[in-house]
């Protein structure tokens, strides 16, 4: 049974002449009482129902039955409609999610692979660096050393221009 499903009514209609007489036809009874055969209340029906439609005639009961549960079943499929979409969308987002945290990771994975490469370079470099840097503290050392020569060089030749122009 659907919320708005009427599986049966009882009702009576007032001794008296009522104001709505002209728009809703009524058995012959005292006052409308409303049961449900099943002894099921809905109170779903009563929100979906307006108030006048609560008197009403046979042929119009099905007319709002139709409608609440045509209303009902809109609002249903709506609900189950989002519902699917918040779903989706949740799967979706967390199907982005994981590829974001995998693109992270692959960019993570990259730059340490760069920072041990630069790392390798760096320290190849350095070694360059501190060869050639004794290199040039040998070559400076080697400098000093025949500037030193040189110059005891030219002593020792100035000497002996010197002892070769002097007769003595």
């Amino acid at each position: 049974m659907q919320a708005c499903e009427v599986s049966g009514l009882h009702y009576l209609a007032p001794s008296n002449p009522s104001p709505y007489s002209q728009h809703f036809s009524m058995s012959e009874s005292n006052t409308p009482i409303f049961e449900l055969i099943n002894g099921f209340s809905n109170p779903l029906y009563n929100l979906c129902t307006p108030p006048q439609a609560l008197e009403f005639n046979p042929q119009s009961s099905n007319v709002s039955n139709n409608s609440c549960n045509s209303d009902e079943a809109d609002e249903q499929q709506q609900s189950v409609i989002i519902n699917e979409r918040k779903q989706r969308r949740k799967i979706s987002n967390r199907e982005s999610a994981r590829r974001s945290r995998m693109r992270k990771q692959r960019h993570l994975d990259e730059l340490w692979s760069q920072v041990v490469w630069l790392r390798n370079e760096n320290h190849q470099l350095m070694d360059k660096l501190n060869h050639v840097s004794e290199s040039h503290d040998r070559a400076l050392q080697e400098n000093v050393q025949l500037k030193e020569e040189t110059s005891e060089l030219r002593q020792m030749i100035s000497n002996m221009h010197a002892q070769l122009s002097s007769p003595y």
